[in-house]
């Protein structure tokens, strides 16, 4: 059950429809409450005891059990068929001193109160270091065997959590503490190429398909310096200036996976937990409405024109694919998506639901090369493929995503450049002050559908039949889109989540 698109008040449940809605609506805020006090360390033992059977239920009540993407195709073949529980494989990182072992736990317990399992892979550098080995008594040559052997232990340490993840019976949240690449961060380009080449590995399996998503977490040493200390960990021992440049390394280790988040220090420590949290539950589909409010929301920008690669900070290029497949319903659309760079590819479908209320709800899954082949020759021929080079970048400490379309294209996408990325700011404040100044911009798009990708890709002109007017989007299962009858994004506080049910 959608939320109709012009009531978002807290009156309105998201786990169906009921005469009972408003007590309803009152116990899951008294639930929530309790969910923020267990998440802060403010409720006893016996009270938590108390309350861990109302927190299951209201993880039961809201269809926080959220499926994983075979289990909804399962569902929608046979009403009766039991849910498969999700896995959902996170990684920490960030710059020393950054928040990583206190928002590990925070995460932990915010999901154990809602019924998740939580399995937490430990940091492989520190486990190894704790055992007497100094990186920096090392040679070249042996700090890169080093790395090498560190990231195959890693990757084994991970695999088991993995493992384990996929029999348990409840949705489980999988945290990596730092992943695969961040060991480039500590290496030379070509030593960190050469140990991948000798290992049978690649950049797009390590960085982009086996993680669900990346949170960086900014080091104390960028804007929170004050806070910057050795004592905590006896394995740190970068000064200021050191933890910086590590940061920075580590970000750009991950630029180009599909869903990074970086959140600064920008705001006090408890915020930039909560933001963290926050982001994982919009990423996956799960609503907190203002528990954990920040207020970032995607925003988008047409550029006038390309600039010259040089004026660029460190990026990664993508090519992309996206075909539209044939659907006996108007209503719903089916999407193959093809990503990845130097041969290497990663590959999603996407199922588009039209609900009531002019409201979407969109199901992703990760396919392999296989079904890919399989659903190409359902490829809709009213539809041009979308060919993109899609350049991933930051500026300071902003994650930005620009979308470079290329032929065979309708002329509406001639010169076609869209950039995006996630912002508490408005659209006019970005293009005001928040934009990278070499680029410029048009004119914003945010919530425009003359710039939907499925209007762009029809062949055939645009009429009142094929053109697509609808704004609001939800993402089921990775993130949340809201906007407006006027195509402006909502905040929390004027969105309810959807059914997860449906």
């Amino acid at each position: 059950m959608i939320p109709d698109s012009k009531d978002y008040s807290n009156d309105k449940l998201t786990n169906g429809a009921s005469t009972n809605g408003i007590s309803k609506t009152k116990n899951l805020e008294m639930n929530l409450n309790k969910v923020n006090k267990m998440m802060n360390g403010n409720l006893n033992d016996k009270e938590n005891e108390k309350n861990n059977n109302s927190i299951l239920n209201l993880d039961q009540n809201k269809s926080m059990d959220i499926k994983n993407d075979r289990s909804t195709e399962t569902k929608d073949a046979n009403p009766n068929a039991k849910k498969t529980p999700m896995v959902y494989k996170l990684v920490l990182t960030g710059g020393p001193c950054s928040g990583k072992t206190t928002g590990q736990a925070r995460l932990s317990t915010f999901f154990e109160n809602l019924g998740w399992k939580v399995f937490r892979v430990p940091e492989t550098a520190s486990v190894l270091f704790s055992g007497g080995i100094r990186f920096s008594e090392m040679t070249r040559e042996e700090a890169d065997n080093f790395q090498e052997n560190l990231l195959k232990t890693m990757i084994s340490i991970e695999n088991v959590f993995f493992d384990l993840a996929k029999t348990c019976k409840k949705n489980c949240l999988v945290i990596c503490d730092r992943g695969t690449m961040d060991a480039a961060a500590y290496m030379e380009k070509n030593a960190f190429n050469n140990i991948l080449k000798r290992n049978r590995l690649d950049n797009v399996e390590l960085r982009d398909n086996r993680y669900n998503q990346v949170i960086h977490l900014i080091t104390a040493a960028k804007g929170a310096e004050q806070f910057y200390q050795l004592e905590d960990n006896p394995c740190r021992t970068e000064s200021i200036e050191e933890a910086r440049k590590v940061d920075s390394l580590t970000i750009e280790s991950w630029v180009g996976h599909p869903y990074i988040d970086v959140i600064d220090n920008s705001m006090n420590f408890d915020m930039k937990m909560r933001t963290m949290i926050e982001h994982v539950c919009r990423r996956i589909g799960i609503d907190t409405k203002d528990r954990l409010a920040v207020g970032a929301t995607k925003h988008k920008f047409k550029i006038r024109r390309l600039p010259e690669i040089s004026l660029f900070p460190k990026f990664q290029d993508f090519e992309v694919v996206h075909h539209y497949l044939i659907s006996p319903n108007p209503k719903i659309q089916y999407r193959l998506r093809k990503r990845g760079q130097n041969g290497k590819f990663s590959y999603q479908h996407t199922v588009r639901r039209c609900e009531s209320n002019d409201q979407v709800v969109e199901v992703r899954r990760q396919i392999t090369h296989r079904d890919y082949l399989n659903y190409l020759t359902q490829q809709d021929d009213s539809h041009y493929p979308i060919f993109k080079t899609r350049r991933c970048f930051l500026y300071n400490d902003k994650y930005f995503q620009m979308d470079i379309y290329k032929s065979p294209f309708h002329p509406r996408c001639d010169g076609l450049i869209l950039l995006e990325t996630y912002s508490t700011k408005s659209d006019k404040e970005l293009m005001h002050k928040g934009i990278p100044p070499f680029l410029e911009v048009e004119k914003e798009t945010t919530g425009d559908p003359q710039y939907s990708m499925f209007n762009l890709s029809l062949k055939a002109e645009w009429n009142n039949v094929n053109f697509e007017k609808k704004k609001i989007k939800c993402v089921k299962n990775y993130y949340v889109e809201k906007h407006n009858e006027n195509g402006q994004e909502l905040n929390n506080n004027e969105f309810s989540t959807f059914n997860q049910n449906n």
